[in-house]
Formats: structure tokens, sequence, C-alpha cells
């Protein structure tokens, strides 16, 4: 949290904190299973709302709350939500269209 939220540190207290990183450990947990299981609909779309949050929190942190500036500590995590949201939008594309190839060899 120290640095993260430096704009206004006296607002982020140690359960916020611990929360924040809960939360950072679910989103793990969850990317890796995605990660194992890449063809499983429902946890890409899970991995992928996971991202947005980040993606969404990081910014309103910023740009509403103003409790976060944009420095390095800020800037890592904008990018990596941003980049894995592209990729993951791409992958969905592969995703769908391996579906719909399996479906025709079914039939």
């Amino acid at each position: 949290s120290e640095k993260l939220y430096t704009a206004s540190p006296g607002l982020v207290n140690g359960l916020q904190a611990r929360t924040f990183g809960v939360w950072t450990l679910l989103s793990s947990v969850i990317r890796c299973l995605c990660a194992i299981d890449i063809r499983n609909r429902t946890l890409y779309y899970t991995t992928l709302f996971t991202f947005f949050l980040a993606l969404v929190h990081f910014l309103s942190e910023v740009f509403i709350y103003h409790t976060a500036a944009l420095t390095i500590g800020v800037m890592a995590p904008l990018m990596v939500a941003s980049f894995s949201i592209l990729g993951m939008l791409i992958g969905l594309q592969y995703l769908e269209v391996e579906a719909l190839s399996q479906n025709k060899k079914k039939n």
C-alpha cells in the first residue's frame, strides 16, 4: 500500500491493505487456474473480469478518489491489466473458433 496509495497515504489503513492483498491473491489464483484450463469458458470470462476489476480499481484510485498518483507503482498494474485485457480479448476469438470447429467435428 505504501507504493500504490502515495497521494493520500493517511486514508489507507492496515485493514484495507490486507483486504487488497487477499483480493490480489484471489485474482492470481483465478488467473493461474485459467492458465491451466484455458479452454474453460467460465474460467476464461472470470479471469477477464478480474483484469477489468483491477483496471477500474486503479483508475478510480487515481482519477476519482485521488489516493494514488501516476507513479510506477500504479502504472505497472495499469499496463498489466490493459495488455492482459487486450490479449484475452484477442484470445477469446480463437477460443470461439476452436469451439465451432469442435462442434463441426461432432456433427
